[in-house]
């Protein structure tokens, strides 16, 4: 048996390439907290952004959080099967369907929220939590400034 070598020391020293590594991990860790609870990580996805902007089209979803439609599709009659959501005629345009969630989709929400906050505490073990308040925003500093081109980068300056 070979043993795997690591990545070149160079590219192991690229902040991309160790935020992707970090990705990797943190979606892993997410991914198998959700499934302890029996909900697919895009599935989460859907009901946050649900909870956060309904009532909302459909298609604005999907756009929303960057699924394709045709799979928002199929992932919201699995949350509708399981009672999570309603889809119901927009009021301001009937061509639309306008998402919500039930009661029992707050609640698994509800339910979810510990088992998030532990895959995230486990990711970011080796930090401190000055460390990690630090960490997070600088994290958002480069997110919003690749997503809003012109932002001021100093607004949100850690010191």
């Amino acid at each position: 048996m070979v043993d795997k070598l690591p990545a070149p020391a160079r590219i192991r020293a690229l902040p991309s390439w160790l935020l992707g590594r970090a990705a990797t991990h943190g979606r892993t860790l997410v991914r198998q907290a959700l499934e302890s609870d029996g909900m697919p990580m895009l599935h989460h996805l859907v009901l946050v952004a649900i909870h956060e902007y309904a009532p909302i089209a459909q298609a604005e979803l999907a756009r929303t959080v960057a699924i394709d439609p045709k799979d928002m599709v199929a992932i919201l009659n699995a949350l509708q099967t399981e009672g999570l959501v309603t889809r119901a005629p927009d009021p301001n345009d009937r061509r639309k369907n306008a998402i919500t969630l039930t009661d029992a989709g707050r609640h698994r929400l509800t339910r979810q929220e510990p088992l998030v906050d532990a895959a995230m505490d486990a990711l970011l073990a080796p930090l401190t939590p000055a460390e990690r308040a630090t960490f997070t925003a600088l994290l958002t500093r480069v997110v919003e400034t690749r997503e809003h081109p012109g932002c001021d980068t100093d607004a949100g300056a850690v010191s």
